[in-house]
């Protein structure tokens, strides 16, 4: 039997969400620890996508393989109840074997949250992305719709991206604001190594008035990770949702974040 899993997880402690052959804390090595476990052996899991050291995620979505007689409510607190607090199995859903968690989805949905206030927070540091110097979110949101549509995203990739193709659909790019909160919602059918972080660097130089948001556009036309900006850091990038075909009936595709005055 196959089920799809989705998983929430606080990437703070955690060194990315791949397993890595030296001795390091990963998303996927303790969950697939947890669910050997409940399973009574080995589990491999297979994800939407794979995230950085420190991102976070309220909507990974994973499946795995087991032929033990489980519910569903016993997968998913049997699990829990192996796992420290900074990771969760929200619900468990049996699915076709046609569905894989990966090659299956439709979308990848991420929101990136940015502290914008002179003094970096004690208590946010962890979760968001820190800029000191006062940002324009409404000259940030003219630009953000520059990268709309399908492009060459090479400018906004890491220089070790293993993406056979540049190319990608950006379906949904904005941006909002509430006092010292800025935020950028994303929403494309599959993401670049570091592009999130890297599209997020150069909206916070528009944003600073450190480039014109024509400038932009021309990053995007360079095809070159050399012309962009900064590479954002990870505390504030999250992964929100993957959308799958109707056919699959999992739940809700999307977890965005509600707190921070968004």
């Amino acid at each position: 039997m196959r089920y799809a899993a989705r998983v929430e997880y606080d990437g703070s402690k955690f060194s990315g969400w791949q397993a890595q052959k030296h001795d390091v804390r990963t998303v996927q090595e303790v969950v697939e620890a947890a669910l050997s476990k409940v399973a009574n052996h080995e589990t491999p899991i297979i994800t939407a996508g794979r995230t950085d050291r420190s991102v976070h995620a309220t909507h990974q979505i994973i499946h795995f393989d087991s032929d033990s007689d489980r519910s569903n409510f016993a997968w998913c607190r049997g699990t829990n109840r192996f796992l420290d607090h900074d990771v969760r199995i929200k619900w468990v859903e049996p699915v076709s074997d046609e569905f894989h968690a990966r090659f299956a989805a439709l979308s990848r949905s991420y929101r990136f949250i940015i502290h914008n206030a002179p003094i970096k927070s004690a208590i946010y540091r962890n979760y968001t992305s820190h800029e000191h110097e006062s940002l324009n979110p409404t000259l940030m949101a003219e630009a953000a719709k520059i990268l709309l549509g399908t492009h060459d995203f090479s400018s906004f990739r890491a220089a070790g991206c293993q993406a056979h193709s540049p190319v990608r659909t950006m379906q949904v790019l904005e941006l909002n604001h509430n006092k010292e909160w800025v935020w950028i919602d994303l929403k494309a059918n599959a993401f670049l190594q570091h592009m999130v972080r890297n599209i997020a660097g150069c909206l916070i130089e528009v944003g600073s008035g450190k480039r014109s948001k024509q400038w932009l556009g021309n990053v995007l036309e360079a095809k070159d990770r050399t012309k962009a900006g900064i590479t954002a850091p990870p505390h504030g990038l999250y992964l929100t949702g993957v959308e799958y075909p109707e056919e699959f009936s999992l739940p809700s595709s999307a977890q965005n974040i509600s707190f921070w005055g968004s």
